[in-house]
Order: C-alpha cells, then structure tokens, then sequence
C-alpha cells in the first residue's frame, strides 16, 4: 500500500471506528507502528485534527469537522494540469485564462518545497510553439497514460527511457534514449530526446509512444537543444 493509499485508510478508519490505537492502524494498514506515527504526524500537517488520549481506553480521535487543508496532488498531477493549461494557452484557446493561472498559483503554493523544486525542474524542460497548418494529423492517436509519471522519473533523476515506437509508415522499433525537453505543438505533444544509437536529437510523437520504460542506473547529461525562434519555454509563453 502507497503512503497516499495509507493515508486515506487511516482517515477512513478514524472517521468509522471513533477511536483506534496505533497498534490497531497498523494491522489494519500493514505497516509498523513508527510507519503510522509518521502518517499522523503527516496527516496533522495536511490539516487533519487528531487528538490522543494515553491511558486505559485512550487512543486516537479524529474531529469530526476536521478536513484537509493542504494540497495532496503530486507533482506529476499538477505538471498535467500545467500541461493542459501551456497546450490551450498555445493554441489561443484558453477562455479565463486569469482564473486558470490563479488556481494554479495556489496550487503550487499549497505543495511542499520539495515537490515544487521537482515541478520546477519538470517546467524547465517544457517548451511550446505553433504546428504547421500542412502537417497531416489523419494517424494523431491518443497518448499512453504511462508516459506523464515516466518521464516525470526520466526528466527528475536523468534516467534514459526504453519505449516501442511506431514511425509514420506504422514500422515498430524499440527506441533507448535520453529525454532532452518537451515539445508542445497543439494539437501534437513530442518528446525530445538525445538518441545515442544515432548520435543526434529526435523529436518523438507522444501518441507513437507505447509501453515507456524509466531505465534504473542509467544517467545522462543535460544537452542544449537547438529550437527554431518560433518555439518558446514555457516560462516565456504570452499570458
């Protein structure tokens, strides 16, 4: 069970039983009891009450009123909304785009240090330009829903990436390379990635992706990729 899954089953057996022991939680969750001590302590932080009482008969109380008052999305959930919102803004198509922005500014106010260091290092990487009107979109498919926490992996930790895919003329090889940036040309999303096996950048079409693999104990370094003047960072798109 992931610490969000724990959370949340810890929260649900407060909220059913009235009161619990540590000792209890932690049958009921599968983990020790120092693990559920660092949840409580986790779960007060995001805004929960959780009173304890020591003694015969004590435990753990949850107020009843009690909710949470901080963000729990991950980085790579808040990296999609971003993502959304740098696609529609790009394609001229983002109606309340003040509204969009201050939502998201809260968000990421609500996120750890951490996470926003991580979402930072992710939105660096993003740039986004305008697609010609000749390029032909008759095969555009949809994108695999593995590739977001992928490359989140990828991009964060410089690990090189294995995924199948399937070229213009529908040809399927398997490709290793190092992830570079992404590229956002709506309605098109690439990946730009060093490819090692030809010695020069590629741009790879998100939704000619499939089966993406984070490669353990690889590492690459961080190469300057030669845009055209049309592309921007996403740091610079026209609000």
């Amino acid at each position: 069970m992931n610490i969000r899954l724990r959370h949340d089953a810890i929260v649900r057996s407060l909220r059913r039983s009235g009161t619990s022991t540590i000792d209890e939680l932690a049958r009921e969750v599968g983990a020790s009891r120092r693990t559920v001590l660092r949840d409580i302590c986790d779960l007060r932080d995001q805004g929960f009450v959780i009173h304890s009482e020591a003694g015969r008969g004590g435990g753990l109380q949850l107020d009843p009123q009690s909710v949470q008052t901080t963000a729990r999305l991950s980085v790579a959930e808040v990296f999609a909304l971003l993502l959304s919102v740098a696609a529609m803004r790009a394609a001229r198509s983002l109606p309340f785009a003040d509204l969009a922005d201050a939502g998201l500014a809260r968000i990421e106010k609500a996120l750890p240090s951490d996470k926003i260091r991580d979402l930072r290092l992710l939105l660096e990487c993003l740039h986004v330009g305008q697609l010609s009107p000749l390029q032909d979109l008759s095969d555009m498919g949809a994108m695999d829903p593995a590739l977001l926490p992928a490359f989140e992996a990828a991009f964060l930790d410089r690990h090189c990436l294995r995924f199948r895919y399937r070229d213009a003329r529908g040809r399927i090889t398997v490709r290793e390379v190092e992830p570079q940036a992404m590229l956002i040309l709506p309605p098109l999303w690439y990946l730009v990635a060093w490819d090692p096996a030809r010695d020069d950048f590629r741009h790879f079409r998100m939704d000619r992706i499939s089966a993406p693999e984070t490669l353990e104990g690889t590492s690459f370094r961080r190469r300057r990729v030669p845009f055209g003047d049309d592309v921007c960072p996403y740091s610079d798109l026209p609000l």
